[in-house]
């Protein structure tokens, strides 16, 4: 039963994770996520367009934690599949689908949460704290007001919000805890039998290798090849003049400015009070709870434990009401009016924002700073010459791929224009060879109709932020068949390890056959002259019997008293065990401490969680109207 809750929520769970790598929080380096975006979609659920740009960010960010998971065990052209590429774009259509669940059902997430977001975020830290100046540097150069990308983290915050309410109303009772303890720590008293290998028989006859070779030709083909001539671009490889004018540095910085301007921050406490039901009576109740507390407050009393006490905010409750330092334009207009008056040391009157009434105190204050123009300098000399490598780097590639436009049937006038040689590679498949040949979106264009069929020579094709390459087909050489001597040698090993299986599975079925027709193990064992292994109490994840074994064994039914179950299974290389099951004993609930029970019912939560957030992502995807532009999944 266990197996079978695993292997029913397998593919369930696999999609979930690969929702969450997806989801993982991504800002750096992926700017089209904040540009323009154009009239094209890739997907459309109902009126809401998913844009390539959104799609292309969303895959990169999925690249980068699998080739980060993997590494060198992951060959990239995998990645590069329809398939996956269709399981990031589910995932995008999935977020939409919970987006707009979300607006229909009303559910909004609060200042306070987006806040605690962003503060969370590593890239926003100095020495583990956030730090508003990078916060706000980094904004800049990613051309996002603080505003922008607010509403951009709230809306990442939103997707995740449903599947959480989903998963928090599922209930475990204490009898599905003690039946997955029972089956989670379930042990099976085995005896084992290991049949060897069987020797090989006869040697294939020329006539039945000959027989195979033609009955699987296909089998038996040389890989379509293509050998590329390239040229490449490298942004590492410019000139650029290492003192650029100071002129032209004080203009960036004038322009720049607030670049380098912390604004003043405010650090506060609030108390909130909600206005339940939000009629007339309700609103008077709360103003008057919340003009009670601000009395107290300003009375001495202390206003740490009054938001202990009376506060509804409940990401900032625990922390005494705690929000941190603030900026303008990161709170509600009100709020931020009502915090930017007071005085250091000073509690608000109450103040009516859409969450409520909030009572504040500003417990202090960090002035406005300001960098000078010489402080500033050294950063303004980095990004003014790393602006003009990638300005003279995209003039360079934009010129060349004319050039290549104009002449489709050589590299070598690009070449010319380039200042660099036209390369070539060595034959490789469609699976990808070494070099730049191992880059998939090289393969994906040697292999394209324009440049396979027609001879013309590539677009501009990007390897990296600072490499491009364009490439025309060199040679290409079409799949064929191997001939048979050629291949004789691979056709015969094949054939004896063919029969060699089919002989070991045969003789290990016969066996299992005799077993349940009434003979013992030990007279089977006895037989072959090998030996019988107990194995009693045997878990799910034993260390002591092969898994396979394991896992066969689990997949029985209890046996009757005094009438063992049996079962084979193939091993390794051909072998086989035999395996009779005699007893099972379930785990023990009384051994399992109050901790362990609540790992087991958090387990069985979230398990729940995940299949009812899959049904409910599925009946939205049932009732919305989907389109797909398959084409543009590039």
């Amino acid at each position: 039963m266990l197996q079978s809750l695993r292997d029913k929520t397998s593919g369930l769970i696999a999609k979930i994770v690969l929702g969450a790598l997806i989801f993982v929080f991504s800002f750096f380096g992926i700017e089209s996520y904040f540009t323009g975006r154009n009239d094209t979609w890739v997907a459309k659920v109902d009126k809401a367009e998913i844009s390539p740009e959104t799609f292309r960010q969303k895959f990169q960010i999925y690249r980068q934690n699998m080739m980060a998971q993997y590494g060198g065990q992951l060959d990239p052209a995998m990645l590069e599949r329809p398939e996956i590429k269709r399981q990031v774009l589910n995932v995008l259509i999935d977020e939409q689908l919970l987006l707009s669940a979300n607006e229909k059902l009303g559910v909004v997430i609060p200042d306070d949460r987006v806040r605690a977001a962003i503060r969370d975020v590593p890239q926003f830290q100095v020495d583990g704290k956030f730090d508003e100046a990078t916060y706000r540097t980094l904004l800049m150069t990613n051309n996002l007001s603080p505003l922008q990308f607010q509403e951009d983290q709230r809306k990442s915050l939103a997707t995740r919000e449903l599947p959480t309410l989903i998963g928090s109303v599922n209930v475990v009772t204490p009898r599905d805890i003690d039946a997955h303890i029972r089956l989670r720590d379930q042990t099976r008293d085995l005896r084992t039998l290991t049949l060897a290998k069987p020797e090989a028989g006869a040697a294939p006859t020329d006539a039945e290798i000959e027989a195979y070779y033609k009955s699987h030709s296909s089998e038996f083909m040389t890989q379509e090849q293509v050998s590329l001539e390239y040229i490449e671009l490298d942004a590492s490889a410019l000139k650029i003049a290492e003192t650029p004018d100071e002129s032209l540095l004080r203009e960036r910085y004038e322009k720049e400015k607030a670049r380098y301007l912390t604004p003043e921050q405010r650090q506060a406490s609030h108390v909130l009070i909600l206005a339940k039901g939000g009629d007339a009576e309700a609103q008077k109740k709360a103003l008057a709870k919340a003009q009670e507390i601000a009395k107290s407050a300003r009375e001495g009393k202390d206003f740490a434990a009054l938001a202990k006490q009376s506060s509804e905010d409940l990401g900032s409750k625990n922390q005494g009401g705690d929000l941190g330092w603030l900026s303008q334009s990161e709170t509600d207009p009100a709020f931020e009016a009502a915090l930017f008056a007071l005085k250091k040391g000073d509690v608000s009157e109450p103040v009516l924002s859409s969450e409520g009434y909030h009572v504040i105190q500003l417990r202090d204050i960090r002035e406005r700073k300001e960098k000078s123009f010489e402080e500033a300098k050294p950063e303004l000399t980095k990004v003014y010459l790393e602006t003009e490598r990638e300005r003279q780097f995209a003039d360079l590639a934009g010129k060349v791929a004319d050039e290549a436009l104009v002449d489709t049937g050589s590299l070598e006038p690009a070449a010319k224009v380039a200042g660099v040689t036209v390369q070539k590679t060595p034959l490789f498949p469609r699976v990808g060879g070494t070099g730049v040949a191992a880059n998939p979106n090289v393969v994906k264009a040697a292999f394209s109709d324009a440049v396979l069929v027609e001879h013309v020579n590539s677009d501009m094709i990007d390897l990296s932020p600072e490499r491009k390459v364009l490439l025309r087909v060199a040679e290409h050489k079409l799949s064929e068949a191997r001939p048979l001597a050629e291949v004789k040698d691979d056709v015969r090993t094949r054939l004896v390890a063919e029969a060699v299986a089919k002989q070991a599975r045969e003789r290990a079925d016969a066996l299992l056959a005799r077993l349940r027709k009434g003979e013992t193990l030990d007279a089977i064992a006895t037989e072959l002259k090998l030996s019988v292994a107990d194995a009693k109490g045997t878990g799910r994840n034993a260390s002591t019997v092969d898994s396979r074994i394991a896992a066969a064994a689990f997949k029985l039914a209890r046996p009757a008293a005094g009438k063992p179950e049996f079962g084979n299974v193939e091993l390794l290389d051909n072998a086989y065990a035999l395996f009779q099951l005699d007893a099972v004993t379930d785990g023990d609930v009384a051994k399992v401490d109050e901790a362990g029970r609540e790992a087991v019912r958090s387990q069985l939560q979230n398990i729940e969680g995940m299949v009812a957030t899959g049904a409910f992502v599925e009946s939205l995807r049932k009732s919305a109207k989907i389109q797909i532009a398959e084409d543009r999944l590039q």
